[in-house]
């Protein structure tokens, strides 16, 4: 019996399943989704919500939540992850993007997005007030 994929991982264990999975690529593919995932557990003692969509609308108020998080910090760090296309040959193009703020994330699927987020780039502009900062992203 198959393995039924989990958006659980323990102990720093990742859940890539890539055997698992095939790749498709669909050109021009746009379509909007959006799916929000509560209480992914991470270690085993602490749980994420995650905000996966397509819908710029969608992204703009996760955005605003992130944003929220930061609030007065004086140390304000945005966890960020590019992942890419899968294209034989470059140009590689920018597929999904994840920003982490404490226990929310979005993930925005670029790829298959009809618009831009108006907050991601304002987001993305402050580079002085906000550290963002990655983890693994050598293949980034």
């Amino acid at each position: 019996m198959a393995e039924e994929p989990s958006a659980k991982c323990h102990h720093a264990e990742t859940s890539d399943k890539r055997s698992n999975l095939v790749d498709i690529n669909v050109p021009g593919e746009k379509r909007e989704y959006t799916t929000t995932l509560k209480g992914v557990e991470l270690h085993g003692n602490e749980t994420l919500e995650i905000v996966c969509t397509s819908v710029p609308e969608k992204a703009d108020e996760a955005i605003s939540r992130l944003w929220m998080k930061l609030g007065g910090r004086v140390r304000r760090i945005v966890g960020i992850g590019v992942h890419y296309t899968n294209e034989d040959e470059p140009p590689h193009k920018a597929a999904a993007l994840q920003l982490c703020v404490d226990e929310l994330c979005l993930v925005y699927h670029i790829a298959t997005a009809t618009k831009w987020p108006k907050r991601l780039t304002e987001m993305l502009q402050h580079e002085k007030s906000v550290t963002f900062a990655g983890f693994s992203i050598e293949s980034d």
